[in-house]
C-alpha cells in the first residue's frame, strides 16, 4: 500500500479548533500527510440552524479535508453516544472516500455510529482516548459539586449521585463496553489512563500507551529566555489553568496571599476566547508583580514560555496527560505540580517534590518558597516528543493493521517496532 488513506474522526477539527485533544488530532494528521505522504480525510461536527440535520459539508484548512456533519442541537440521550443517523452518514462518506483505516479521537456527540460504520465496511479501527468519555457519562470524572470522582476502577453502580438516570447510565456503560471489544487498537496518552479504562471494563482487541507530542520551542528560544532573565532577575511563575477550582487556582491565590515577600512576578495565561478569565480577579491585592498574558496559539506559545521560570500546576483531579507540563519541560521551565495522573508520567526535574491532591495551600506555599530560595532556580530543557515523533509512532503502531486482513486472528498484532525517538516507543498490550 503506497499511499494509505486514513479517515480521522474528532468532534472538532480545523478550522473549528477547540481543546488540547483537537490540537493533537490536527497536528498528527498534518504530520502524517506532510511527513509520511498519507492521504488524510476528517469527519467532525457542528450544530447549525442554517444547515439540514446530518448534512455533511466539506471544508478545508491546509492539506487536510474536513467533512463536517451537522448535528441537531437536541437529541435523545442514547444518540449522544450511539447515533444510527451519524452511522448512516459516515457509511456514505466511507463509500465515497474508500479509506484504508479509521482513527477515532474524541467522539462525544458523534458517538459510536462512526465505529459501527467502519466495522460494517471491514476497515481497521483505531481509537485514541484523550479523556474518560468511554467510562464516564460526564466525560472527565468530575462530580456535580466540582470535585474529582476518584473511582478506580469505575463501577457504574456508584455513579447514581452524579447522573440523572442511573438506568440510562448503566445502559450506556454496557453499550460502550461492547463497542470497545470491536476496536482493533485503542491508544491512551498515559499508563494511568490505560490502566483505569482497562480495569473499568474497556477491553479492545489490543491497547497501547501512545504519548502525545507537543510543539517544541523555536530556534533562538533559549537566547530569548536568557535575555529576559538577565534584564529582570526576578523569578517568574506561570499559570495556565484559569480561575478553576479543579486546576487549583484557589490554592495558588491563598498560597501567594500569605507570602511576606514581593521579589517575584506571576504571569497568568488567559485561555478564554474573549479574554474574560481574569476580569473579576483582584490581582493587585496579591504580593509580587502580577499580569495577564493573552490567549496564545501553538505558533505563538514561545511568547508566553520565554517569560516563565516555574509553571504552577496544582491540579486537583486525575488527568490523562499534561500537554502544558511537557511544553514547559521542553523549554527548561521547572514545574510545581500535583501527582495528578497522567500529568506526572515524565522524566522532568523535581518529581520527588510532587504535591498530593488535597495537600492544601500551605504545602503549595512551601514549594513556592523553595523555588524562590533554591540555588539552582533554572532547569535544563529535557527531551520531549514532538508531533512528528508522535506521528512516526502512530505509523509503527498501525502498520500491522494496515497489512493484515481483518479476518485474520488478533494474535497477528503482537508488537510495536521501536522508533528512533525512544520517548515515542510504546508497548502494545493484549486486551
Amino acid at each position: 500500500m503506497s499511499t494509505p488513506h486514513l479517515l480521522v474522526a474528532n468532534i472538532f477539527f480545523a478550522p473549528y479548533t477547540y481543546g488540547g485533544a483537537t490540537i493533537v488530532a490536527e497536528e498528527v494528521a498534518r504530520s502524517l500527510a506532510d511527513r509520511h505522504g498519507w492521504n488524510i480525510s476528517v469527519l467532525s461536527a457542528v450544530s447549525r440552524q442554517d444547515l439540514p440535520q446530518y448534512a455533511i459539508r466539506k471544508v478545508q484548512s491546509g492539506p487536510v479535508v474536513n467533512y463536517v456533519i451537522n448535528l441537531p442541537p437536541t437529541r435523545p440521550y442514547a444518540q449522544m453516544y450511539s447515533n444510527p443517523q451519524v452511522g448512516e452518514a459516515t457509511s456514505r462518506l466511507i463509500q465515497s472516500l474508500e479509506p484504508d483505516m479509521v482513527h477515532l479521537h474524541c467522539i462525544q456527540e458523534l458517538g459510536t455510529g462512526v465505529l459501527h460504520a467502519a466495522r460494517q465496511a471491514k476497515l481497521p479501527v483505531v481509537v485514541s482516548a484523550h479523556d474518560f468519555w468511554w467510562i464516564c457519562e460526564r466525560q472527565f470524572m468530575i462530580r456535580p459539586d466540582g470535585r474529582y470522582c476518584g473511582q478506580s476502577p469505575v463501577e457504574v453502580s456508584k455513579c447514581r449521585s452524579c447522573v440523572m438516570d442511573i438506568t440510562q447510565t448503566r445502559t450506556r456503560f454496557l453499550h460502550l463496553q461492547e463497542d470497545a471489544a470491536n476496536i482493533d487498537l485503542m491508544t491512551y496518552p498515559s499508563e494511568f489512563a490505560r490502566a483505569l479504562c482497562h480495569d473499568s471494563g474497556i477491553r479492545p482487541r489490543a491497547q497501547a500507551v501512545w504519548q502525545n507530542g507537543v510543539t517544541l520551542p523555536l530556534p533562538g528560544f533559549a537566547a530569548r529566555q536568557a535575555r529576559r532573565r538577565k534584564r529582570d532577575p526576578r523569578l517568574v511563575f506561570g499559570y495556565c489553568g484559569g480561575p478553576s477550582d479543579l486546576k487549583g487556582w484557589p490554592l495558588i491565590e491563598r498560597a501567594f496571599a500569605d507570602l511576606k515577600r514581593k521579589d517575584f512576578r506571576v504571569l497568568l495565561a488567559d485561555g478564554s476566547m474573549d479574554g474574560s478569565w481574569w476580569h473579576t480577579t483582584d490581582l493587585a491585592a496579591l504580593p509580587g508583580d502580577w499580569s495577564v498574558h493573552p490567549r496564545y496559539s501553538q505558533a505563538s506559545m514561545d511568547d508566553f514560555w520565554s517569560e516563565i521560570d516555574v509553571l504552577l500546576f496544582p491540579s486537583q483531579w486525575k488527568e490523562t496527560f499534561g500537554l502544558t507540563i511537557r511544553e514547559a519541560l521542553a523549554r527548561g521551565v521547572r514545574v510545581i505540580q500535583t501527582d495528578s495522573g497522567g500529568t506526572s508520567e515524565h522524566l522532568g526535574p523535581d518529581r520527588d517534590r510532587m504535591l498530593g491532591i488535597g495537600d492544601g495551600h500551605t504545602m503549595l506555599r512551601s514549594e513556592i518558597l523553595h523555588a524562590l530560595n533554591r540555588p539552582d532556580p533554572f532547569a535544563a530543557p529535557i527531551e520531549v516528543m514532538d508531533f512528528n515523533a508522535q506521528a512516526d509512532a502512530f505509523v509503527a503502531l498501525t502498520e500491522p493493521l494496515m497489512n493484515r486482513n481483518l479476518a485474520e486472528p488478533d494474535s497477528q498484532i503482537v508488537s510495536l517496532a521501536k522508533t528512533k525517538n525512544s520517548t515515542a516507543a510504546t508497548t502494545l498490550k493484549r486486551a
